[in-house]
């Protein structure tokens, strides 16, 4: 116990559980469902999960399983783990950065800017404010969309919006039509706010908040920043152009829309394919060559300090870097005329590999433990689930309780494992006053 005491950070684990558990009692209530029947443990349980490591899976028909009351618990569950995932990614970093010797710390302070150990309270309440203003905004360019254009009554114009927007900003993928958003996928103005607010939920404060401050003078970012960003930019482009051709002539998915309408369809479902689990396309009916790109896209994930899961944006680019180096026979690994630590490339790799490892045996439990699943959709789910992305091919909630459990658990390793990891791996950091001679064993 004194161990957790001294790194606090460490008990973010703990927390992310006992809401967990305290999100289940709650939805267990009987009022919580539209039959009025208190749902099973399982259900439940995987449900609260979802929600609190904001993705969006689900065992039953939402809209049509759950009350009002039911629909609330999940939005609040949902806020609370976007926040709480934000403030303890906070933590991580003053933590750390108080770990720190002073020249360290003077680096680390150029680096970031303006964060401190004393600046607790300041930069919560700036992370909480930018949260709540980005769901306003899109909360009031959809609620009018609704309103106006679909005749929607105005309170149910306004609930459907909140929802969704709560859900895309803490890329959740929890929604309130039993298809998805595959009614506004030719409407950018229900489409876009949700994919522009997943993506600023998806980058991380850190990344955002010096990209804003920044903006005249990219140049000056840092390397985490530029990695974040500039990743971000390139898997968008290159994902939204990779879907487009796959499912150019496909009459199940953008094949009956006109250009404009492919594009935007294409656009926003990779941008909430990356990090979010909202559907503008139905996942079941993509061309196969769709599914590798987005299960790829969905292990990336977001940005470091985000809403979003996976490996990790400024992970997947760093080791990028890594083997352009060693490619290169160059010593040092740079990025933007900045040299990268070797301890940085080593948390990368072992993040990288890890979740590797967790992907491939999930996939492996769950085609053993569930009969019909093919290996493809078990490695989608998988992915999806590890990654809190919240994408399916429409097998979770014929999955057995073993296989709902199993994604249960990869929700929430995938939410608290990268965090704890970081942590763990920069607190538990200590220096060698000798140092063993060296070797090259044959590689390859």
């Amino acid at each position: 116990m004194r161990r957790f005491l001294r790194h606090p950070v460490r008990l973010v684990p703990l927390g992310f559980l006992v809401a967990i558990l305290l999100g289940t009692g709650l939805l267990m209530l009987r009022p919580a469902t539209i039959e009025y029947e208190r749902p099973p443990f399982v259900t439940a349980l995987f449900t609260a999960t979802s929600a609190i490591s904001v993705t969006g899976m689900s065992t039953t028909d939402t809209p049509n399983y759950w009350s009002g009351f039911g629909l609330a618990l999940i939005t609040v569950l949902t806020q609370i783990g976007g926040l709480g995932i934000l403030t303890g990614a906070a933590l991580v970093i003053l933590a750390v950065s108080r770990q720190l010797g002073l020249r360290n710390r003077l680096l680390v302070a150029a680096e970031t800017a303006e964060y401190s150990v004393g600046d607790v309270r300041g930069l919560l309440l700036r992370i909480a404010a930018t949260a709540l203003a980005c769901e306003a905004v899109m909360t009031a360019v959809v609620a009018g969309r609704l309103w106006l254009v679909y005749d929607y009554p105005f309170w149910h114009a306004l609930w459907s919006a909140a929802f969704h927007s709560v859900q895309a900003f803490n890329n959740g993928g929890f929604s309130l039509y039993t298809d998805g958003l595959l009614a506004f996928a030719r409407d950018p103005w229900v489409s876009l706010p949700l994919a522009l607010g997943a993506i600023v939920g998806g980058l991380g404060f850190p990344a955002l908040f010096e990209a804003f401050r920044e903006w005249r003078q990219p140049v000056r970012w840092a390397v985490a920043t530029k990695l974040t960003v500039w990743g971000s930019v390139a898997l968008l482009a290159f994902g939204a152009v990779g879907l487009l051709l796959t499912e150019w002539t496909n009459p199940r998915t953008i094949g009956q829309y006109d250009v404009p309408g492919k594009i935007l369809a294409s656009f926003s479902q990779i941008a909430l394919s990356r990090t979010s689990g909202f559907s503008l396309l139905p996942v079941s009916a993509l061309s196969e060559e769709s599914y590798p790109l987005l299960i790829g896209l969905m292990f990336i994930g977001g940005g470091s300090a985000s809403t979003a899961g996976g490996i990790k944006v400024s992970t997947f680019f760093l080791l990028a870097f890594v083997i352009w180096t060693e490619l290169r026979g160059e010593p040092d690994v740079t990025v933007g005329h900045r040299r990268v630590a070797t301890s940085s490339q080593r948390q990368a790799l072992t993040v990288a590999l890890l979740s590797v490892a967790l992907v491939v045996g999930g996939t492996t439990g769950l085609v053993l433990m569930t009969e019909g699943v093919l290996f493809n959709q078990a490695l989608f789910e998988v992915t999806s689930a590890f990654s809190t992305t919240g994408l399916s091919v429409g097998i979770t909630q014929s999955l057995n309780e073993g296989g709902q459990f199993l994604l249960t658990v990869l929700m929430y390793i995938g939410r608290v494992g990268p965090l704890t990891l970081g942590s763990a791996i920069a607190l538990n950091t200590r220096r060698r006053l000798y140092r063993y001679p060296e070797e090259q064993p044959i590689v390859g």
